[in-house]
């Protein structure tokens, strides 16, 4: 499988002999391994859980679950959060935050792979028009379509479908944005170094300017905001999205 890559970029490891041979890419197996390491996090933290917390790890785990239902309530209401949506919405940011770091450790980024973000997407779509069933039921789902005036109708088809396509591609712009200001600035760093500190003289110009030492320090700054803040943003666009989405979907 040496040098064959999915469309997305993500590197193809390795293929399953059925169906034609199904292709294992980068993305899946760093997928899985994210959500490996999500598990166990949540078995550690849940380990030994007592009435009242008396380990940090339950205190941890208590704040976490309170913060996510205290989001679920208040931005789509006491009922998705008894019919179990706080699970979803935590798994989702927990996915999209830890897949977008994930590249800071070399591996390749599962968000930066736009057919992961597109079946994200979808799983919010299938939601929205089960809820929108369920407010309404099938002639309502339909009517919708016509409102506010029967006129409208192909702008709503489309205002349909676009929604779980604008979250996708907003999410993979902004995070494989990130990923390309920085490998611009390194390259910048790098050519900029050589640039200055091949002008000193002999060999230690010759040695210096093949270093690139002003990609020393620099770009973690930068990486602060472009991987570490910008993929813990987008992950807390795309929860508030679902659940802004999925909640007026039940309206109505």
């Amino acid at each position: 499988m040496n040098g064959e890559f999915t469309v997305t970029g993500a590197k193809i490891l390795f293929r399953i002999p059925i169906f034609g041979g199904i292709a294992v890419s980068e993305t899946i197996v760093n997928t899985w391994i994210i959500m490996a390491l999500i598990v166990g996090l949540c078995l550690f933290l849940t380990h030994g859980m007592q009435v009242h917390a008396r380990t940090k790890r339950q205190i941890i785990a208590e704040f976490i679950v309170n913060k996510i239902n205290g989001m679920v309530g208040e931005n789509m209401g006491p009922h998705f959060l008894q019919v179990g949506y706080a699970p979803l919405i935590a798994s989702i940011m927990a996915l999209s935050a830890l897949c977008s770091l994930s590249g800071m450790v070399g591996v390749f980024a599962p968000t930066s792979d736009l057919s992961t973000l597109l079946g994200w997407s979808l799983l919010v779509f299938v939601l929205i028009t089960y809820n929108k069933f369920r407010a309404g039921g099938p002639l309502g789902y339909i009517k919708g379509y016509f409102q506010p005036i029967p006129v409208l109708l192909p702008f709503n088809i489309i205002s349909e479908f676009a929604t779980p396509l604008s979250m996708a591609f907003r999410h993979f712009g902004n995070i494989a944005s990130g990923t390309v200001i920085m490998g611009l600035l390194r390259w910048a760093l790098a050519n900029l170094s050589h640039a200055i500190f091949s002008l000193l003289p002999g060999a230690l110009g010759r040695i210096l300017g093949n270093i690139p030492l002003l990609q020393v320090g620099i770009p973690a700054v930068f990486s602060v905001y472009f991987d570490i803040f910008s993929s813990c943003l987008q992950a807390f666009i795309f929860c508030m999205l679902t659940m802004m989405y999925i909640g007026s979907a039940a309206e109505e």
